[in-house]
């Protein structure tokens, strides 16, 4: 599996204005058609798993650039858009924000009867996508959007987004399901933030060994676990680590272990899987893995690009002429074949140019 990008906004809060809404509804249903019948539904994919484009489209569509509602509301634009003509163009958005989110489970399976797709491997993707950057990836920012895309071929995207109280920023997680090779290491092919911070980070590939430690953790009685958790609350804590027992509470997990230890997992996959498996899990087991086996975890932050194109000066990376170029041309292309007003459209590109 691949996450192709990370971005951080600042928290807006209030809602989108009905009639801004409707007029992004509008476009992005245009824009959406004229791509698909360019290009085929995949290309939907391979386009919102881009955040770079992504944060184009929104800028497109008319919303704040920088805001972090604009990855709920394009979403959510995209979703209301096509509705009606999902089946036509083989494209389905399920999920959302909030509560919405623990729908999409349920929306998949509904549009799964009417397709030749196999709900199950969707809704794995989806549940596990969002266990990876809860549990798997602890960063300091809490999922509340959720958004899954994916097409009449089974082929598949995500969008969700998390929150950090303190740092009031939001960060957007990209995924794409074309490149799937684990869901558990190294899932970032490139990661878009402005903001940096620690946190247990067992997705890196430097955490390839206390993934392995977890795994066989896992398969020990709960009682020996939660005795090295006890043992530890007594040890002094090394300054690198960036979590500690103190806020893992070891008697509170034995009922999680227990379900663990009964599926007997093969690997670190199997673990993130079991139901009840989240953060304070995964932190135990990382923390007995490292002080007391000496397999140590990441801490770095995987985010290593801001949202922007590239900085002329070469901050904070050079700007990527090529894509660039393709984002200008494809949104272009979709903006003049979009069956809208030459009023909208007009805009639409003004706005596309202003954001470049």
């Amino acid at each position: 599996m691949q996450r192709t990008g990370i971005t951080d906004l600042p928290l807006h809060y209030g809602k989108s204005p009905r009639w801004l809404f409707e007029k992004m509804k509008l476009l992005s249903r245009e824009i959406i058609i004229a791509i698909v019948s360019d290009s085929g539904p995949e290309e939907i994919l391979r386009k919102i798993s881009d955040p770079l484009w992504f944060q184009a489209l929104g800028c497109v569509l008319g919303f704040d650039w920088h805001s972090s509602g604009l990855t709920t509301t394009v979403c959510g634009a995209i979703k209301e858009g096509i509705r009606g003509i999902e089946e036509e163009i083989g494209l389905f958005v399920t999920g959302g924000k909030g509560k919405v989110a623990l729908r999409t489970p349920l929306e998949i399976t509904q549009w799964s009867e009417k397709t030749q797709v196999n709900p199950a491997t969707l809704i794995y993707a989806s549940k596990m996508s969002a266990k990876v950057d809860t549990a798997g990836l602890q960063d300091g920012f809490q999922l509340y959007h959720h958004c899954f895309f994916f097409t009449s071929s089974g082929r598949w995207a995500v969008i969700q987004q998390g929150m950090n109280e303190l740092t009031r920023y939001a960060r957007r997680y990209h995924w794409i399901g074309d490149k799937v090779e684990s869901f558990v290491c190294e899932p970032h092919s490139g990661i878009c933030s402005d903001w940096k911070g620690e946190g247990l980070n067992m997705v890196a590939r430097e955490s390839e060994k206390a993934r392995q430690a977890c795994t066989e953790l896992s398969r020990e009685k709960p009682y020996k676990i939660i005795k090295e958790l006890k043992r530890i609350n007594n040890l002094k804590m090394p300054p690198s680590h960036s979590f500690s027992v103190e806020k893992v509470r070891p008697d509170r997990l034995e009922k999680t272990l227990q379900s663990i230890h009964k599926r007997n997992p093969k690997n670190f996959e199997e673990v993130l899987e079991v139901k009840g498996v989240g953060a304070k899990t995964i932190r135990a087991l990382a923390l007995v893995s490292d002080l007391i086996y000496g397999a140590k975890p990441s801490f770095k932050d995987p985010a290593t690009y801001s949202f922007a194109y590239g900085g002329k000066d070469g901050h904070p990376y050079p700007v990527d002429k090529q894509t660039y170029k393709e984002s200008i041309l494809l949104l272009h292309k979709a903006l003049q074949e979009a069956r809208v007003g030459r009023t909208e459209k007009i805009k639409a590109i003004r706005r596309l140019r202003a954001f470049l």
